[in-house]
């Protein structure tokens, strides 16, 4: 088995799961990867993904010429912004997850700082979420949006509409969105409620122990 093909495996593996735990549902969201020659696997367009196949991934070679498999997702210029501004970035993940939206649509939340700090986990794996205002699904201004970010941002949450994190692999990036909708979830279930968060102290030491890239 080659690389690229444990890598087909592993995106659509974890992208039932996802869908399966009720992450994103119908044919919403978008996975894609790195592959060991510098292009991309991506899922195609309007593909659930509790049915991804390996073999139809949308394939693309390291110029961005698309050469095999299925029509990309629409949303390519967002994935597309991510990998041109982030060096680092391996994975990106885009769900249409439902409490990280519950959250974006509350009036108070802070537009450079989405997430507030309820666990040190959230910190560490997405440092500061920026959340980003209402664009039509497949407008490429979201990806403007995100270049506009200059790569300081490895999390950004569209507002109305879902949240879209890079990681170093697949993996990691899985599980940062994993842990950006726990956070909302945690978020919603202590509204009204007198929570105590992490003091700015406490925040400090997690961003410093952790080495996150908090001030951008």
């Amino acid at each position: 088995m080659t690389e690229e093909t444990r890598l087909r495996d592993r995106i659509c593996l974890l992208a039932k799961s996802m869908f399966d735990r009720g992450l994103t549902g119908g044919s919403t969201g978008n996975i894609s990867a790195r592959t060991p020659d510098g292009g991309l696997l991506v899922s195609p367009t309007g593909m659930s993904f509790g049915r991804l196949d390996p073999a139809r991934l949308s394939r693309f070679d390291a110029a961005g010429k698309l050469i095999d498999g299925d029509k990309p997702t629409k949303e390519m210029p967002l994935h597309a912004a991510f990998y041109d501004t982030r060096g680092s970035a391996g994975a990106v993940v885009h769900l249409h997850s439902c409490h990280s939206v519950a959250l974006s649509l509350m009036p108070d939340v802070d537009d450079d700082n989405f997430l507030p700090p309820l666990t040190p986990y959230s910190i560490m794996k997405l440092g500061k979420v920026k959340l980003l205002p209402f664009f039509l699904p497949g407008d490429p201004a979201m990806g403007e949006a995100v270049r506009g970010l200059a790569g300081k941002r490895s999390a950004v949450m569209l507002a109305n509409h879902g949240p879209v994190v890079a990681g170093k692999d697949v993996e990691a990036a899985c599980n940062a969105i994993e842990e950006l909708e726990d956070t909302a979830r945690l978020a919603i279930l202590m509204r009204g409620h007198d929570a105590r968060m992490l003091t700015p102290e406490q925040v400090n030491a997690v961003v410093t122990k952790f080495d996150v890239d908090w001030d951008g």
